[in-house]
């Protein structure tokens, strides 16, 4: 996973890394139930790429649905992988399920 993705271990640094970020943040949501962590790994590499490449332009956060509740149920997550485009801490889109890089690509494009 690339070096500019963050992983916050709890709620309070999840809120933090939002607060200081200063473009939009792409949080994505993971689980560790069975079902997930394949779906949830291959995104991994695929959200690193866009972290790479969105350099300066995004944030991205890697949040672990178990570790964040707060934000889980804030962003209405039900299922992982999910993603949240936030603009200022409001979400201006929502994503579900494994997706390609040109998906990815897509789904920020239209809102950064």
């Amino acid at each position: 996973m690339a070096k500019r993705v963050h992983q916050p271990r709890e709620d309070a640094e999840f809120d933090f890394i939002l607060g200081m970020s200063g473009v939009p943040v792409l949080a994505y949501f993971i689980g560790t139930w069975p079902k997930a962590i394949e779906p949830c790994r291959a995104m991994d590499l695929v959200v690193g790429a866009i972290a790479d490449e969105y350099t300066g332009r995004l944030t991205a956060v890697r949040t672990d649905i178990t570790r964040c509740p707060s934000a889980t149920e804030r962003y209405k997550i039900t299922g992982a992988p999910s993603y949240v485009l936030l603009k200022e801490g409001e979400a201006v889109a929502h994503g579900t399920g494994p997706m390609t890089i040109a998906e990815v690509r897509e789904f920020l494009d239209g809102h950064l």
